[in-house]
């Protein structure tokens, strides 16, 4: 299907709610527009890419002289715009005649836009329609088919080449409209083919907007909080998906992001999601499961597990090897000869502040039997557990050979790069 024209995007109520005149350029209205901007900036010209139609109340042009004005129509005309529309009433009581004659000589679509209606709605409306233009005519086919959802989550978890207008206009075709302060968390799920889990995760956290679609093997979201919610938005959405999820799914959250942040951070969330929940699919939980349930966890839950694998899982492999035995060699070669919980232990040690109270707990043992396993790790290692300066050290090396040990069994089922 042809991209949309200027000539449709003058019959769109909004543009002809502003009464438009064409002063210009008549032979041109079939030209196609790809994208709709406003700009008051007289040198609104330097981020034109070709194909835009510019919206301006005209203010950059009252205070300057007849060849600047000359200058300021040639240079959207040699940036490829689509068209000029300029508001008259308010700063401009009517069109200036250099600026009509300019755009006759170079035969540039020229509009004089004579009621005041606000940009955005313009903006909004014929955006919107060039990008369902765009996303139906598309030739290429992907998976999901027609569904403009889920090809959104997917161009934005795969950071494909987008920009916030655009990025906007297909969250509102989509019905997504996350209001003023609003918390934006990705979400990943594993193990169910529908957007069940998602659907009543949203109705639990009451007000939440989202966007989800499902794809082959997982589940894929992007939820909005309202700014109105409090506490901790990570953990709010665990709570929901502990109760929504059903007993075997694996549900990753992403990081909490100001909706108002942009594009790029709407991606940041949804690929922490999707990369979380590949390293809880494939490396070997910390601690103990919950018997039943859904496992939840989250892009902070496995901060030290995606950092130590950042850049790829094949690329990281002999480094993270060393930094094991480096750090754990004595106690890795005691655990090959007598079978034994060590390295474990003193994960979920240094994971809980070294509190033994909370490990033994976790562990399922007795203090004393905590205590000696303790003992025998600092007789191997020869340190002191507690040692501040060891803390990062020693949290870093069994994180990444619980991460290594996990490597053998990904390679086996194929796991993807970790970004």
């Amino acid at each position: 299907m042809p991209a949309l024209t200027l000539r449709e995007v003058l019959a769109l109520d909004p543009v002809r709610a502003t009464e438009p005149e064409l002063l210009a350029g008549e032979a041109a209205l079939d030209r196609p527009v790809r994208w709709v901007h406003s700009s008051e900036v007289y040198e609104g010209a330097n981020f034109l890419d070709g194909g835009e139609l510019l919206l301006t109340n005209g203010f950059g042009l009252t205070d300057t002289d007849a060849e600047i004005r000359r200058r300021y129509v040639r240079e959207l005309a040699a940036r490829g715009a689509s068209g000029l529309a300029v508001e008259i009433g308010r700063s401009l009581p009517t069109m200036p005649p250099e600026v009509t004659d300019e755009a006759r000589r170079l035969g540039l679509p020229l509009l004089a836009l004579h009621r005041v209606v606000p940009f955005v709605r313009i903006t909004e409306a014929a955006n919107r329609a060039i990008v369902a233009r765009g996303l139906s005519g598309r030739s290429v086919v992907r998976p999901w088919g027609d569904d403009h959802t889920a090809a959104l989550l997917a161009d934005l978890a795969d950071r494909a080449a987008l920009n916030q207008p655009e990025v906007e206009a297909r969250s509102a075709l989509a019905g997504f409209h996350p209001g003023p302060g609003a918390r934006l968390i990705g979400v990943s799920v594993h193990g169910a083919r529908e957007v069940v889990a998602v659907d009543r995760a949203v109705r639990l956290l009451g007000g939440a907007s989202v966007l989800r679609a499902a794809f082959p093997g997982d589940v894929l979201a992007l939820l909005a909080l309202p700014g109105t919610v409090s506490g901790d938005p990570i953990r709010t959405v665990q709570e929901a998906f502990r109760t929504a999820a059903d007993p075997g799914l694996t549900v990753a959250v992403g990081h909490a992001v100001e909706a108002g942040s942009g594009w790029l951070r709407w991606s940041d969330t949804l690929r922490a999601a999707r990369t979380t929940l590949e390293l809880a699919l494939t490396v070997p939980a910390a601690e103990p499961a919950v018997p039943e349930g859904p496992l939840v966890t989250s892009a902070r839950a496995l901060a030290l597990e995606r950092e130590l694998t950042r850049g790829g899982v094949d690329a990281n492999r002999d480094r993270l090897a060393r930094l094991v035995q480096h750090a754990l060699g004595p106690l890795l070669s005691w655990e090959a000869a007598h079978p034994s919980d060590l390295v474990r232990t003193l994960e979920v040690h240094l994971r809980h502040g070294c509190s033994p109270t909370r490990t033994a707990a976790l562990l399922h043992i007795g203090r004393q039997s905590l205590y000696q396993r303790l003992e025998r790790i600092e007789s191997l290692l020869g340190l002191e557990i507690d040692d501040p300066d060891l803390l990062g050290e020693l949290l870093a090396a069994v994180c990444a050979h619980r991460v290594v040990r996990g490597m053998g069994a990904a390679s086996v089922r194929g796991l993807r790069t970790v970004a």
